[in-house]
């Protein structure tokens, strides 16, 4: 499989205090996730052709100390090409976000849900987080739209992570993935920070 998104980095200091109380107390508790690859293949990676019990319990023990409690971690701009524009309203400002909701890390990935299938290139199908957004004041909805395409934009996300999927690998073998519930997620302008869309599991 293809992967889109590289290595998700955590950066507390570029975090920031200006964004929606309600994501604030969520982040504030949640576990910080510093490395995704390493926490994917610590929840869903695979023992190898040997199975250790040691390995299988070694995964086990990482399962259940992370299932049912929140985690947290930014996606930096070079790694935003989850990000999609949607529905715009240059009158109001207003538009909606694309979120493609797989982060991949190592030889697995983050979903919000499992997927269920591939595409013909072999990458996994998710439907859309659809996130709405609002263009700061001075700018008009084509910078906007320029800012989307460059990956501009950087994610905060808290998610629970809720077990194991995997699917058919294009070429042989599988696929592994943590499976998670998005608990919110905003969005930001890299370079100011400033948080443009809030999205909330309903």
């Amino acid at each position: 499989m293809r992967w889109l998104i590289s290595l998700m980095a955590l950066l507390p200091a570029v975090a920031g205090a200006d964004v929606d109380q309600r994501f604030a107390k969520m982040r504030d508790v949640a576990e910080k996730v510093g490395s995704l690859s390493e926490f994917i293949e610590g929840y869903a990676g695979s023992c190898g052709p040997l199975m250790t019990s040691q390995c299988e319990q070694k995964r086990k023990d990482f399962r259940r100390a992370a299932d049912g409690r929140k985690h947290y971690m930014i996606v930096t701009e070079e790694s935003a090409s989850v990000l999609s524009m949607g529905d715009a309203n240059p009158i109001s400002g207003e538009f909606t976000l694309n979120l493609t909701p797989f982060f991949a890390g190592g030889d697995g990935a983050l979903t919000h849900g499992a997927p269920a299938k591939t595409d013909a290139n072999g990458n996994a199908v998710l439907p859309f987080i659809r996130i709405p957004a609002k263009v700061p004041d001075g700018w008009s909805m084509q910078l906007m739209s320029r800012q989307v395409a460059a990956r501009a934009l950087r994610l905060q996300l808290v998610f629970t992570p809720e077990g194991v999927w995997t699917l058919p690998r294009k070429g042989g073998g599988p696929v592994r993935g943590v499976r998670a519930r998005f608990d919110g997620v905003i969005v930001q302008i890299g370079r100011t920070g400033e948080v443009i869309g809030t999205w909330f599991a309903k």
